[in-house]
């Protein structure tokens, strides 16, 4: 392990929580602070104040919920991880609405959580998302899945997806390697996953991801998985 490296494994994880109910932001915030390694960092009360309070403390990892005042979940998390690339953020919501899903994919969102989750299941992912890793709750994941699945079966003019989630620029072909990478990416593999299967170091999956990213205008695993299985439909 470099030096770089090692500083940031022992620095802890710093979180933002937002949501605009008092109780679940306070009760959310209580619990994550007590995990070894975890720093709450602040508390956002609907999608300005994320986006005000991101910017001002820098965290590694945002939970957010999505309907909220003054602006949305989806909002505030398109700007962020614009202006705060490094930024991960797991929705934690209620709505399991498809549109509000992919909506949220679109804007750069690594994990999707109903807020029925386990206290496990909620640091498990935070944890996993800030390793670069993505996560789906199982109710979420049986939507998307079945949302490749119809792209996959309907021909090109009926199979269109839902609007947010078509690139609004053209993608830019993918070489051997990139295409299989993205394959993996699609089957949720992670970054040392993908290093094995493909005999690749793990830092150079992650330059590879990057620029698989931004080949196919991307902002996150979530959305690669959707542009793949759109590419294949």
């Amino acid at each position: 392990m470099s030096l770089a490296e090692g500083a940031m494994a022992e620095r802890p994880l710093r979180l933002l929580i937002v949501d605009d109910q008092p109780l679940i932001r306070r009760g959310l915030a209580m619990m994550l602070a007590t995990e070894a390694g975890i720093e709450v960092v602040g508390q956002a009360c609907d999608g300005l104040d994320a986006i005000e309070q991101a910017l001002l403390t820098v965290p590694d990892v945002v939970v957010m919920d999505l309907q909220m005042p003054r602006a949305s979940g989806v909002v505030a998390t398109r700007e962020i991880t614009a202006r705060l690339p490094e930024t991960r953020v797991v929705v934690l919501s209620t709505y399991d609405d498809d549109e509000l899903v992919f909506e949220a994919i679109r804007a750069g969102a690594q994990a999707y959580l109903l807020k029925d989750a386990s206290e496990a299941e909620v640091l498990d992912t935070i944890r996993c998302v800030h390793r670069g890793e993505s996560r789906l709750s199982p109710a979420i994941a049986r939507k998307v899945m079945a949302q490749f699945r119809s792209f996959a079966r309907e021909p090109a003019a009926a199979a269109a997806p839902p609007a947010s989630a078509v690139p609004s620029m053209p993608d830019e072909a993918l070489n051997e390697k990139e295409a299989r990478i993205l394959d993996l990416i699609a089957q949720g593999r992670s970054n040392k996953q993908i290093a094995a299967a493909v005999f690749l170091a793990e830092g150079t999956v992650k330059n590879y991801v990057s620029r698989i990213m931004e080949k196919l205008h991307a902002r996150s695993r979530l959305e690669l998985a959707l542009r793949a299985a759109t590419r294949k439909g």
